[in-house]
């Protein structure tokens, strides 16, 4: 049994494919099945179902693949603690942030990272909270900026600044005239929403769970909106397809000439998370992160984040 080995099962278990699992890998799939169906000898057990359409995990087979992680985190931890021994602030460091953070944070805290340690390489993924959890939690990143409510077992987390939300609508709208959008008054426009999957998504439906119940799931609407970003949304909104809720930070100074942007009633808050595994090596480095943000706000930079 070898440490790739342990890699290739536990890439299989997530991916659900031997393909995919080998492409992730890095190998040649014939080499992947090889080396699994290898272990599996070793061991005398099965831990995957080949016979079904999707492969599956056994039931033994999940129990081996979490111990799997287990030891391939305990020997990453290794070469991460030597490595930090010698300069904690010159080892790479991956850092996965959520799709509506990541544009509009990065180009204020990444300069003052780098002034605060010049050869500290971030190695930047952008992603879905579920799938940059996934990656947390294998070892593949170090750390996650994301939004609450967020847990993993085994990850501890630090508030970084909270934001408002904001409605938006096209110029010309009759929120215009008002002070603030209630969930009533959203319940009945066309607000475009991002897809499934983003944490977002799910914040503003918690304010207003009723919105667009009536729109059928194979509309045009909905196909337009399949993968768009909230730069896309702010856009099609402008272009008066419908309206929709933007966390502050990423409003723009011209989107004010743009668009009516008002405040939600009650007022609505989202508190943006750094998170970390608590068994990791790189303590010294969240501390960096954090205390580079606090900088970046103090300067007035990223100016719609409140201070946590």
């Amino acid at each position: 049994m070898t440490l790739q080995e342990l890699k290739y099962i536990v890439a299989v278990a997530r991916e659900r494919h031997f393909g995919r699992a080998a492409k992730a890998c890095f190998v040649s799939q014939p080499a992947l099945s090889t080396a699994v169906r290898q272990l599996e000898d070793e061991l005398g057990v099965v831990l995957f179902d080949r016979a079904t359409p999707t492969l599956t995990v056994t039931q033994l087979g999940r129990a081996i693949v979490l111990q799997a992680q287990r030891t391939l985190d305990a020997a990453a931890e290794v070469h991460k603690l030597a490595q930090a021994a010698q300069d904690p602030l010159a080892v790479p460091f991956g850092l996965g942030l959520i799709y509506t953070i990541c544009p509009y944070l990065l180009p204020h805290w990444v300069p003052e990272i780098q002034a605060m340690a010049p050869k500290l390489p971030l190695l930047l993924q952008e992603g879905l909270t579920a799938q940059l959890t996934e990656r947390l939690l294998a070892g593949e990143l170090d750390a996650l900026v994301v939004a609450e409510p967020f847990s993993a077992p085994g990850v501890a987390t630090e508030p970084l600044y909270d934001e408002i939300l904001l409605a938006a609508a096209p110029l010309g709208h009759a929120w215009a005239d008002v002070a603030a959008v209630t969930p009533e008054m959203l319940a009945r426009e066309t607000v475009l929403l991002l897809t499934p999957g983003h944490c977002f998504r799910d914040r503003v439906l918690a304010v207003c769970p009723d919105l667009n119940r009536e729109i059928p799931t194979d509309s045009a609407l909905v196909q337009a909106l399949r993968n768009s970003s909230l730069t896309t949304i702010r856009h099609m909104v402008m272009a008066g397809v419908g309206v929709t809720v933007l966390p502050a930070t990423a409003v723009t100074p011209a989107d004010s000439q743009q668009l009516v942007l008002r405040p939600l009633a009650p007022t609505q808050h989202r508190r943006v998370l750094l998170a970390w595994r608590r068994a990791s090596s790189r303590p010294k480095v969240m501390e960096l992160l954090v205390k580079a943000l606090d900088h970046a706000l103090a300067q007035g930079r990223l100016a719609a984040a409140l201070p946590r």
